[in-house]
């Protein structure tokens, strides 16, 4: 029943091409996400961005 020798050669290399290049995928995205996170993590933007500082200025009068 086991046959030492594959019956679809072509297949296993399809196998091995697809897993091989699955690998070099997932190393390519953790080296481009470590070379895009060396300058530190991204910040939230500031609350100016969203308006809220002008309606909190509106909200509570200086003084």
């Amino acid at each position: 029943m086991d046959d030492p020798q594959p019956s679809n050669p072509r297949g296993r290399w399809v196998a091995i091409l697809t897993g091989a290049l699955s690998i070099l995928i997932g190393v390519a995205y953790l080296a481009l996400v470590t070379v895009l996170d060396r300058p530190g993590p991204l910040l939230p933007p500031p609350p100016e961005a969203f308006g809220v500082a002008a309606a909190a200025a509106v909200v509570a009068p200086p003084g």
